[in-house]
């Protein structure tokens, strides 16, 4: 027998704290008995019993979970007189339902039209809980619907623990069909969730497509959910947030990486092919999957979130986790203090890649150009870029090269220490190529050149692509009139050749290998005249 004095000493008045009210009601909610719920707790049987039925729930009288009270004699004897009682007669039980049915009986048809969607016995009672107010507990239904479909064993699995504060873990799934709002059609969703490691609080959210920006957004949506942030993240080896798998030296995704350090996380990709090591957060996409999204349909995606965010708090933070035995959201009250700090500003994104530095030492990003360092004509830069500014980087050490305000469309950044104090030999050869293609357009280029500097090599390659497609000819005369109004510029050739009717394949009208058109016709009068003579 339980004792007062045997009880741990947690609650000394019948004034609980707030998080102890709410284990006592979720325990109560799952068909806790009093006894059980006082050896649990350490909270005494008459304190909770009031609790309850002041949250509207009545508890389990001790030793009735399912039975029913016996039978009375048929001929009994009365205290007050020795005669026998007359024989009474027991009631029929009703029709179609055994006295003993389950409570779930008048739901069957609900439970087996949502069994045929795939839901479990957890959403199923949520479901007649919240819809048609059940008033039953979860493992009736558990044990139900393991009549209608058999039970299955659970499989032994290793448990991690981790401190609070210490780790999270994150991964994409498959989430609910909703309807597009460009195509009008349902489309499968992507579900990502990010579960504490300690308190197993999850963060889920919904999204239509995945990219890199998008994978480290979400990782901020959830971060500012959850207040703060853990030390470690570990993760799957996708392409979003690793592009190279290594177990000892894994190539994270730039974008992510840097998310990640505004952060203060750091990133612990798993072994490729072993998902056990976050299975805390596969067992938050599974549950998910099965218990609030399976075989639902939603018209928007603010809809489907919004059913998710309901289900979050309503069930998934106020159940009893099944390692540890105590309520998700009083864990998380637990750990939220040990969770590293937001930073004052949200990470700045950017876009990222590769370009080659061509002969006039620039880079070309969004049509604009920006100058690289001496030295690095032909070779590979990392490239970053955002609304404001846009940084060259080296591909081997990562450090940052040159930095560059944005420039519009055709503009040119280069700073004056990376302008050579000589023309580069690889220029000398480029102008030499104009001056073998035309005179004029050899004149038009230098000009070109000595004007706008390195700006103008690559309208100088637009040029000879140009005297590719007109023709040189055709190019020669349209650099030929440029050069009479004094305007040096790609643009003013390209428009005169556009608007000038051009045949490439026409021959110029003067040429000293072409004589004039009267001398052929007296040459060949001459000899016609010459055969006609006797």
């Amino acid at each position: 027998m339980t004792t007062t004095e045997d009880l741990p000493s947690v609650e000394m008045s019948n004034v609980l704290s707030e998080e102890k009210k709410q284990q006592i009601i979720a325990l109560g909610r799952l068909g806790w008995s009093l006894r059980r719920i006082q050896r649990t707790t350490g909270v005494r049987r008459e304190i909770a019993g009031d609790y309850l039925r002041a949250a509207g729930i009545e508890p389990r009288p001790p030793g009735r979970w399912g039975r029913q009270p016996p039978a009375k004699p048929a001929n009994g004897v009365t205290p007050d007189s020795g005669a026998p009682a007359a024989p009474v007669a027991e009631p029929e039980p009703a029709p179609g339902r055994s006295p003993t049915a389950s409570a779930c009986e008048p739901y069957r048809e609900i439970i087996e039209a949502d069994l045929a969607k795939g839901r479990n016995a957890k959403a199923i009672w949520q479901d007649l809980v919240a819809v048609h107010g059940f008033s039953g507990a979860y493992q009736s239904v558990k044990r139900f619907v393991g009549k209608l479909r058999g039970s299955r064993s659970p499989e032994a699995r290793m448990v991690i623990e981790t401190a609070p504060g210490e780790e999270s873990q994150v991964d994409y799934g498959s989430g609910p069909m909703v309807r597009h709002p460009a195509s009008g059609r349902y489309q499968r969703t992507r579900l990502f969730v990010l579960t504490l490691g300690y308190s197993r609080k999850s963060v889920r959210l919904l999204a239509f497509r995945s990219s890199t920006r998008l994978w480290a957004e979400l990782h901020e949506r959830a971060f500012r959910r959850l207040g703060g942030v853990t030390r470690l993240i570990v993760l799957d080896n996708l392409r979003e947030g690793v592009l190279t798998p290594d177990i000892y030296d894994p190539a994270l995704n730039p974008l992510y990486q840097d998310m990640l350090a505004h952060y203060g996380v750091v990133a612990l990709p798993c072994r490729t092919g072993d998902p056990d090591r976050k299975g805390k957060v596969e067992a938050g996409v599974g549950h998910a999957k099965r218990t609030p999204l399976k075989g639902l349909r939603f018209e928007s995606l603010e809809e489907a979130q919004a059913y998710l965010d309901r289900w979050e708090e309503r069930w998934a933070d106020t159940r009893i986790h099944g390692t540890t035995k105590r309520q998700v959201a009083a864990m998380f009250a637990e750990e939220k203090p040990a969770l590293l700090p937001l930073p004052l500003e949200p990470f700045r994104y950017y876009q990222f890649g590769e370009r080659t530095v061509h002969l006039d030492g620039c880079v070309e990003v969004e049509a604009a150009y920006y100058g690289a360092p001496p030295g690095w004509i032909g070779r590979r830069v990392r490239v970053q870029w955002d609304e404001r500014h846009v940084r060259l980087l080296d591909p081997r050490t990562g450090q940052l090269l040159r930095e560059h305000v944005r420039q519009q469309r055709g503009g040119h950044r280069i700073q004056d220490e990376d302008r050579p104090a000589k023309t580069p030999l690889g220029i000398l050869q480029l102008l030499a190529r104009t001056e073998r293609a035309g005179r004029h357009i050899g004149a038009l280029c230098q000009g070109m050149h000595c004007r706008q500097g390195e700006a103008a090599v690559r309208r100088i390659l637009g040029l000879l692509w140009l005297a590719r497609k007109y023709g040189a000819a055709s190019v020669d005369d349209a650099c030929a009139a440029a050069l009479e109004v004094e305007v040096y510029e790609y643009r003013f050739v390209r428009r005169y050749l556009e608007r000038r009717p051009h045949n490439p394949l026409s021959l110029r009208q003067v040429d000293p290998l072409i004589r004039q058109l009267t001398l052929y016709r007296d040459f060949i009068a001459d000899k016609t005249k010459e055969e006609n003579e006797p």
